[in-house]
């Protein structure tokens, strides 16, 4: 701040009679918003340097040195109390503070603070969605990320936070139109991920509500997206509820193939080795039968069977 004041003086010593004292007051005014700034106060910053401009202004030539440093300092101090608002959480507050910055850098020219101030504005949003997000406020936090879109249409992330706040808020196609908008935007990993995860959630759920039908169809669509064990397990389980044992068969040997030292994988041969028996398929009965043979829950069970199938 030396230096800026260095450059007001020698303004106060070329001025004029007539506008020596208007200036001195300029000068005074912006000196105390110097001040305030240093002692960490940049509301009242930014009031002095308001003052200030406007008081330069009315000294004509004069004036210019404190007018140049009032219009350059003026968006640095809006800013900085948006980032201050911002780290207090305030977020719709931050915003509205950072756009005040953006119009008072291009009025005044300060390309570098419009630059971060107007960069600023998508991540505040993306910090409040974020937020609203981990409270559980899924409405609160999808507008939130379609703010940030609005800003930036091509961010990967914020359709792929998007499609999760809809997902939890049961929105599913807009979860699933948000998560393929994701993948078109570098995020195809993770967006088949947080698929595959929603339909397999959704497919647990109608299980549970003894929507047989309903759990099959959400399993098998979590499997198109990413291979996942427990879908398979959810499609096997519901498709012995309908009596559909060929697909339950199919489904839960699918699930042995891909989770094979689950700690459930016992029950699962044993599930598959009675299946295959009822199918008439012996041999897959036998198979599985033998892989159980010291299980302690199912051996004596298991070792009964393969004598009456007369395994070899």
């Amino acid at each position: 701040m030396k230096k800026i004041f260095l450059i007001i003086a020698a303004a106060v010593l070329s001025a004029g009679a007539a506008t020596a004292q208007d200036m001195q007051q300029a000068t005074d005014t912006y000196n105390n918003g110097a001040m305030a700034l240093q002692m960490g106060d940049n509301t009242g910053a930014l009031d002095y340097f308001k003052q200030a401009l406007s008081q330069a202004e009315a000294c004509g030539e004069a004036g210019a040195d404190v007018v140049a440093n009032c219009k350059n300092i003026i968006p640095n101090v809006e800013l900085a109390i948006a980032k201050d608002l911002i780290k207090a959480e305030n977020y719709d507050q931050a915003v509205e503070q950072l756009n005040k910055a953006v119009a008072s850098a291009k009025e005044y020219g300060n390309a570098d603070a419009e630059t971060e101030a107007t960069e600023l504005i998508p991540q505040v949003y993306m910090t409040q969605a974020n937020s609203l997000l981990n409270a559980k406020n899924y409405d609160g936090a999808a507008a939130a990320y379609q703010k940030v879109i609005e800003i930036d249409p091509a961010n990967g992330s914020a359709y792929l936070r998007l499609g999760s706040a809809l997902g939890a808020a049961g929105k599913v196609a807009e979860a699933e139109a948000a998560f393929n908008t994701a993948m078109q935007n570098g995020q195809e990993k993770q967006a088949v991920k947080q698929l595959s995860n929603m339909y397999v959630r959704l497919a647990a759920s109608d299980l549970k509500a003894k929507k047989y039908d309903d759990a099959v169809a959400h399993a098998l669509k979590s499997n198109e997206y990413q291979e996942n064990a427990t879908a398979m397990q959810v499609a096997g389980t519901a498709s012995m509820q309908l009596g559909k044992n060929d697909d339950a068969l199919k489904y839960i040997e699918s699930y042995i193939a891909l989770a094979p030292n689950a700690r459930n994988i016992a029950d699962m041969y044993y599930t598959v080795a009675v299946l295959a028996q009822q199918l008439g398929d012996n041999a897959k009965a036998c198979g599985y039968y033998q892989k159980i043979t010291d299980n302690a829950k199912y051996g004596a069970t298991a070792k009964q069977q393969i004598t009456a199938l007369k395994c070899n």
